[in-house]
């Protein structure tokens, strides 16, 4: 199962607490997570790993892909 979640112009922590409803959703498969500044992908990575899941991260411009897998 993949799901894309997308975080853009959100305001911490709601990044961090939308990826950590998706990954607890999915369970085993792919999740990617959308956005747009260097805090909330460090503190999406940081759920990721807090929960199990490995990930990757694709600069886009001024944006990040997230792709977290497990």
């Amino acid at each position: 199962m993949s799901i894309v979640v997308d975080a853009r112009g959100l305001a911490c922590p709601q990044p961090a607490l939308l990826t950590r409803q998706a990954l607890q959703r999915v369970q085993h498969g792919e999740v990617e997570v959308l956005v747009d500044t260097e805090t909330a992908r460090e503190n999406c990575l940081r759920v990721a790993a807090r929960e199990g899941w490995r990930a990757e991260v694709i600069a886009e411009g001024d944006a990040y892909r997230l792709r977290m897998k497990r």
